[in-house]
């Protein structure tokens, strides 16, 4: 017996290494299961749903609506009416005054010159005076306003003619107070409606003309006048 166990042979260096190769390799196999159990129990359909859930609370948390409103877009404010033609001026404190009789506010026509040379043209003027005793309300706006010029009866110009864009303009007139508006005339002749104009108006020595003025249905006076040249 003796004999017999003193005969057994030592393992190789050879046999060592494999051991120790299988004993390694059974260990990274242990650590796999472990790391693959893992991923497998994380990726439960539980625990996703649980992950879910946590990250739609955070999120609803997040973007939930605010509790104030958000502003909303206020209606413009109502255009205010444009300004009409009409302008009437009433004196602080005193009540709108009556409307002016036509007898109170005659209507005066009259030249910047009583000749006008080559080159020169006639500047006319109205002019309206209240000569009541109390203030009145006037339309003295180009819409009532009309410049006449005359060669004898014929007539041979009219503002009106040719008006582009007439306006009314309402004023409080106070007693004695004139209301004055000029015009220039280029020497030129119309016709009713603006239709195609005679010859200009003959000029010289004896080239005479009337000028006469209308603020409403008042007409003034003539006022005579020489295109000399």
């Amino acid at each position: 017996m003796a004999r017999g166990t003193a005969g057994r042979r030592k393992p190789s260096p050879a046999v060592y290494r494999r051991r120790r190769l299988v004993a390694g390799i059974a260990l990274l196999a242990v650590i796999a299961l472990v790391v693959i159990g893992a991923v497998v129990l994380s990726n439960k359909p539980g625990a996703k749903s649980a992950e879910a859930k946590s990250s739609e609370s955070s999120s609803s948390v997040m973007s939930s609506p605010s509790e104030t409103p958000s502003a909303t877009a206020l209606p413009s404010a109502s255009p205010m009416p444009s300004a009409t033609a009409t302008s009437t001026s009433t004196p602080s404190g005193t009540a709108a005054a009556a409307s002016c009789a036509a007898t109170a506010t005659p209507v005066v026509a009259s030249t910047d010159a009583p000749s006008y040379p080559a080159g020169k043209n006639p500047v006319f003027t109205l002019t309206v005076t209240n000569t009541g005793t109390t203030p009145c309300q006037l339309n003295v706006g180009t819409s009532q306003m009309e410049f006449l010029v005359f060669s004898g009866q014929n007539r041979v110009f009219s503002s009106k003619d040719c008006q582009d864009g007439a306006a009314d303009l309402v004023k409080v007139l106070q007693p004695g107070v004139a209301e004055k508006a000029n015009f220039t005339w280029q020497r030129n002749s119309t016709v009713p409606g603006c239709a195609t104009a005679g010859p200009a108006p003959a000029v010289g020595p004896t080239a005479n003309y009337t000028l006469s003025v209308k603020l409403g249905s008042v007409t003034s006076a003539g006022q005579a006048f020489t295109l000399a040249g």
